[in-house]
């Protein structure tokens, strides 16, 4: 194409210098030929007039060098009409340097006196041709070799003497070393230097392929140097472009410096993919080498589509396209602002989603083969995935944005930073906010396939709230993996671990490696009892999972609950924030221990330890019930059984108490109680700690004491701190109602 802008910019400086020479010449030579009879030597403009067998031989010379030489076979002047005809007329220029071998010849000229208009009856046929080495040969020495000529032929050319202008309505065509082209009618005017061929401008390559130009209009000015066409339209192979109109300017030297086309500007590819820009203005400028293009400038509502293995969409205020070399695309600078849009291909089960990239200003880089590998932002920038659904959206912010590409154009990878920030719409949910230095988008096959964000990430979806170090989100499972000394936040819990995994559509929540957890912003329940304060709630374990509701949380793993002075640990326990209740799962390696208080008959608080493989406890019923290979520790005395049921006391008003008070022990199934100085069994037993008393049934219930022997009855009741025994009977077992043994 520049080979091609090259060419048409020489015919179009040339076309113009032409015209003025066949008219100028023809004119010139017929009024001296008429009025003077070939007496006169018109000395005053230096022309030498020769009259020869032939014909007429016209000449003009400057420091003894010929630069314009007219030659005619006769001239015939008719009285009536005043007119003149000039016949095989052959005009000569070779420049005031000798640089040129222009010939300009035709058979018919005429000359009108009254009107003063010379006119060409038959074919005007002009050759251009430089001659670079004219100085170094005789004068008027034609060129040792006849190259890169630009032919140009027409008829029915009109010239003014008087006023310098000339016209004709006819066809012009042209001939250039590797194009040819035509016009229909020319006006030339003398006073401005402008030539107009007036419609059907056409100029095409002779190569196979080679492009073609046409436009309604082409108008040609010396001052300034330029060229403009109405509606051109570039045609080639699987190429096009147009506009409303195109200047294009021209040095001194008559090279093209640079074009500007306005108006409704089309460019479109259409193999091997299709591809269409539209703009307001297009903007050429060549470099300083022959036919290199050094920067293409799109403005004014810049529209972009490409269609085929890759589809993307573009908008932007204005679009620079920079060139090296052989007319190689380097990179390309969108603005004001820009929007990117490309399809994305989905796998699987993923949603079909559209990728968006919008900026002020972003910068586009290619390889030598014109190949998209990178784009950056200048400035903030932003990159939204929008379902085809219009139900989910992700929009991800940073002070700069990076993007790589592979062989086929698609994205395969984006960096954000600083102050990233990623935001993800779902219809009817809240919307889910992360904050980081730094993101980095990994694509496979077009589709996300992770999110990492890092340094000082922060990430808000509703309620739930999690930090870190680090985080990598992965659409597929919609997991996001927080890591560098995560923390959860959420309805008054906050955890960290080592690292946390967060299910974004299911809002579980896994936590792992030294799991600690503070539930914090708790009222106090005066009808509750081991959990009523408003003292947090503690909990280290080596795992955590929350499934949907962070209200119920499974702790595993070596697991320590605690409020105030009580505390639960066990293998596991899942925990109730909102019921405030727990039911805790034990090992043969770690049963379930439990540490409660109770007050004594004195009033003193004494510890209660209790282990179990099990535990459910409820702080609004205030029973913990525990299950199998139940064993109470207490001062001086311990029980065992298969189940045990301790009722405490409502807190009340001392809700904000430290500790939560045995009420009630009840245990059944092989139940052992043991004392210092004597052992209990039976099948039931209830202890109260308001009198300190026991109370044992089923078996029979019996007592052992190492002094006084063994005492049975269908019912046992013995105190704490004494050696008293109540013991009833029916008529199997006779009733004894007090037995008192001596110390």
């Amino acid at each position: 194409m520049p080979a091609f802008v090259s060419r048409l910019r020489r015919w179009f400086a040339g076309a113009a210098i032409v015209l003025m020479l066949i008219v100028a010449g023809v004119y010139f030579y017929a009024r001296h030929r008429v009025q003077n009879a070939l007496k006169q030597v018109p000395e005053k403009i230096g022309l030498t007039i020769q009259q020869s067998a032939t014909g007429f031989s016209v000449s003009k010379s400057e420091q003894g060098r010929t630069i314009l030489k007219i030659d005619a076979s006769k001239a015939v002047q008719f009285k009536q009409g005043g007119l003149i005809e000039l016949h095989d007329v052959v005009i000569t220029v070779y420049g005031r340097d000798s640089a040129r071998y222009d010939r300009i010849y035709g058979s018919d000229f005429e000359y009108n006196q009254q009107t003063q208009d010379v006119t060409a009856q038959a074919e005007v046929q002009i050759d251009l041709e430089a001659n670079p080495e004219g100085t170094l040969n005789p004068d008027q020495s034609p060129p040792a070799e006849l190259k890169n000529h630009i032919h140009l032929k027409t008829s029915g050319l009109v010239f003014n003497q008087k006023t310098g202008n000339a016209y004709t309505n006819r066809k012009v065509d042209f001939q250039l070393p590797q194009a040819s082209g035509s016009a229909v009618g020319v006006n030339y005017i003398a006073d401005t230097n402008v030539l107009t061929l007036n419609s059907q401008f056409t100029i095409r390559g002779d190569s196979p392929g080679a492009p073609t130009l046409t436009a309604l209009r082409a108008v040609i000015t010396k001052d300034p140097h330029e060229v403009v066409l109405d509606h051109p339209r570039l045609e080639m192979i699987a190429r096009e472009s147009q506009a409303d109109q195109a200047t294009l300017f021209l040095r001194d030297d008559d090279t093209l410096d640079r074009v500007l086309a306005s108006g409704n500007v089309l460019a479109r590819v259409t193999a091997p993919e299709v591809a269409e820009v539209r703009s307001g203005q297009l903007e050429l400028t060549m470099a300083a080498q022959e036919d290199t293009l050094r920067r293409a400038v799109f403005s004014g509502a810049v529209t972009a589509e490409l269609s085929g293995r890759q589809t993307l969409q573009a908008n932007a205020g204005r679009v620079q396209l920079d060139f090296a070399g052989k007319n190689l695309l380097t990179k390309v600078r969108a603005e004001d602002p820009v929007k990117v849009i490309q399809p994305q291909k989905t796998t699987g089960n993923s949603v079909s989603q559209n990728l968006e990239l919008t900026a002020s200003m972003i910068d586009f880089f290619l390889t030598a083969g014109s190949n998209l590998t990178r784009a950056e932002t200048i400035g903030s920038g932003q990159i939204s995935l929008l379902s085809a659904d219009g139900r989910a959206e992700t929009r991800a912010t940073a002070g700069k944005l990076e993007a790589r590409f592979d062989e086929w154009g698609q994205v395969t990878a984006i960096h954000g930073a600083p102050n990233a920030r990623i935001v993800s719409k779902n219809s009817g949910q809240p919307d889910r906010v992360s904050t980081s230095a730094m993101f980095d988008a990994q694509f496979r096959l077009g589709a996300i396939e992770s999110m990492v964000q890092q340094g000082a990430v922060a990430y808000v979806d509703g309620e739930r709230k999690a930090w870190g170090d680090r985080a990598r989100y992965t659409p597929d499972d919609q997991i996001l993996l927080l890591t560098g000394s995560p923390r959860l936040v959420e309805g008054g819990m906050t955890t960290t671990a080592h690292s946390m995994r967060l299910n974004r559509g299911s809002k579980e929540a896994f936590a792992e490696g030294e799991v600690k957890t503070t539930y914090s912003d708790l009222k106090p329940q005066p009808d509750g009892a081991l959990l009523a304060s408003s003292s947090p709630i503690h909990v280290t374990a080596g795992a955590m999972s929350v499934h949907g509701s962070s209200a119920v949380a499974l702790y595993t793993g070596h697991v320590r609950l605690w409020q105030d002075v009580n505390m639960v640990e066990a293998p596991s326990i899942e925990f109730d924030r909102d019921q405030r209740s727990m039911i805790a799962h034990g090992s043969g390696e770690q049963p379930v221990s439990t540490i409660l208080v109770q007050n004594d008959t004195k009033g003193n608080i004494t510890p209660v330890a209790i282990t179990s493989s099990r535990l459910t406890y409820t702080d609004v019923e205030r029973q913990a019930h525990f299950d199998d290979e139940v064993t109470v520790k207490g001062t001086e005395v311990t029980i065992t059984a298969k189940q045990i049921d301790a009722f405490l006391q409502a807190r009340g008003q001392a809700a904000n108490s430290s500790a939560a008070r045995v009420d009630k022990i009840v245990a059944t199934g092989h139940v052992v109680v043991i004392q210092p100085n004597r052992r209990g069994t039976g099948d039931q037993l209830t202890y109260t700690t308001a009198d300190e008393t026991f109370l044992l049934r089923g078996g029979p219930p019996s007592i052992f004491d190492a002094e006084h022997g063994k005492i049975t009855g269908v019912s046992l009741t013995f105190f704490r701190r004494d050696d008293r025994v109540l013991v009833e009977g029916n008529n199997k077992f006779p009733t004894v109602t007090q037995t008192r043994v001596a110390r």
